[in-house]
Parts: structure tokens; sequence; C-alpha cells
């Protein structure tokens, strides 16, 4: 089998694809729309990408391509422990202090935002594709004296050294991946369980009905299914125009789940099912 992920090598969503698919063929792409691209044409079997942190919540690219660019539906879940450390040059280690610019991804530098005020104030922090990707630009560039936010993997693999470790602002700093595939086929989690089943839909409101939003979420309650997400996303028509990512906990059956789609669309409502699909957690913290 062989699986896109957000690269370069020993990015976080690496780490999730060596713990879950430890036999599978991996292979990194530059960005996540490159990640998705691969599955469509048929480069890969599956995709995995982020989709959310605990912290900095919804990776957008992700959640826009998938409704906006490409239909691919979802098809697993993985959640894993992030570790943001402090990485720099080996000839820097020691003045660290002084470095003149930062790089990582975009949510990376967020996650760290107490510790880059504190002990970082002023440097510049600039984004790039993945924390990987920044690791891999400072052993390429001795020149220049910059340091990058990454795992510790990312220091082993690119030989640089870890200038100060757990940098992130809260402990509980978790990211949840998701697994795309053409079509849906059953994942070979050859190391984890599955922790449950999760139904995700977007539903799209009818303009002008006044208390739309309650009965959508009406239809979920009497029926007692539990939502654990429910979030809007623009639907880039005009301001004020929005849909609804919703993940309900609970398998796509043959009643409940349907009978609420059928209910919603007697509302006026448009509604897609983006993925019925088992969910897993790593234990082990992703360094």
């Amino acid at each position: 089998m062989k699986v896109a992920f957000l690269g370069p090598k020993a990015t976080f969503t690496d780490l999730a694809v060596r713990e879950m698919f430890p036999s599978a063929q991996s292979i990194p792409y530059m960005t996540i729309p490159d990640c998705l691209d691969a599955v469509m044409e048929g480069e890969v079997d599956i995709s995995v990408v982020p989709l959310e942190n605990a912290l900095e919540g919804s990776v957008n690219i992700t959640l826009d391509y998938l409704i906006h660019e490409m239909k691919l539906p979802i098809i697993g879940e993985i959640t894993a422990p992030i570790k943001q450390h402090l990485l720099v040059h080996p000839q820097y280690k020691d003045s660290w202090e002084q470095v003149e610019v930062i790089f990582s991804h975009s949510h990376a530098i967020a996650q760290c935002h107490k510790f880059l005020h504190s002990q970082l104030k002023g440097i510049p922090c600039e984004s790039m594709t993945s924390t990987a990707a920044a690791a891999k630009y400072l052993i390429e560039h001795p020149e220049v004296r910059a340091a990058a936010i990454a795992n510790e993997l990312a220091a082993k693999e690119y030989g640089l050294a870890i200038a100060k470790g757990n940098i992130h602002d809260f402990d509980f700093n978790h990211t949840r991946f998701i697994v795309l595939s053409k079509i849906y086929k059953e994942i070979p989690a050859q190391s984890l369980g599955s922790v449950g089943e999760k139904t995700t839909v977007m539903v799209t409101l009818p303009s002008d009905r006044s208390g739309a939003l309650h009965q959508v979420l009406s239809a979920f309650a009497w029926r007692n299914l539990n939502l654990s997400k429910i979030e809007s996303r623009p639907m880039k028509t005009g301001l004020g125009n929005y849909f609804f990512i919703i993940d309900v906990e609970m398998k796509l059956d043959e009643v409940l789940i349907p009978g609420a789609i059928a209910e919603l669309e007697a509302l006026g409502c448009s509604v897609v099912i983006l993925g019925s699909y088992p969910y897993f957690n790593i234990e082990k913290t992703c360094p």
C-alpha cells in the first residue's frame, strides 16, 4: 500500500503514518493539496493530512480542498499527541538566543506563542509548508542564523540540535489527521485498535429561514445522536454564507442517521456525507 503524507520526512504527519501503517510505502509531498492530488491521480492508495490541532483549531486548507476542490471520502482518523522543540544548526546550539529568524508551519508557530514572546521576543517568524520543511531548510542553509520549530525526529533526520525542548504553550497538544481515499477500504492498522466510529456530514442551511440551525441540531438531538463537533466554514459565495461540518459519534446506519438526513433535506437543507469511518488514538507521544 502506498501512503501520501505531508512532507518532507519527519513531519508530525510522517510520525502518524509510521505508527499507523508501519508496513506501507510512505511517500512525502510538500503541500496538503499535493497529497490530495496524489490520491485523485492514482499515484497512491491513501493520503494522510492534518485536520485539526487542539490548540489552534482546524487546518482550513484541508477542509476547503475537501469541500470546494475535490471529493475524497474520509475513511479513517488518527489523533496523536504533539511535542514541539526549538531546533538550530549545531554551530548555533550555544547561541540560540541570537537567532535572527524562526521558521515553521504557521500552526506550530502559534502553538509556541508564549515561549516565543518571552524567550525570543521581536524575532520574526516565517511560515513554511511543514515543520520538517523548516528543519530541512536550516541544515541546507547553515549561513542563515535561524531556528526551526519541529519534532525530535526532524532533529535526528536533518542533523540539528535541540536548543530548547517542549516549547509548546500547553501540555495537551494533539493533532487529528484524516485518512482519505478515492474508494472506501478497510484501514490495515497493524498496531492500533479502533477507539470508535464517526460519521462526518456537511450541511448547508436554507437561506433566510429563521431557526434553521436549531432545527438541524434538533434532528440529531431527538434521535440521541451525539455530536462531537460542529464547525462553520464560509461557502465562498458571499459574506454571511456558511456551511456546517458536523461529526456524529456513530457509524452510518440504516435508520437513525439516514432519518436525520431525510429530515434535514425536508427542511430545505443540503446534506453531503464526507465519510463514515473508524478513529484511532496514538498513545505514544510524537516526539
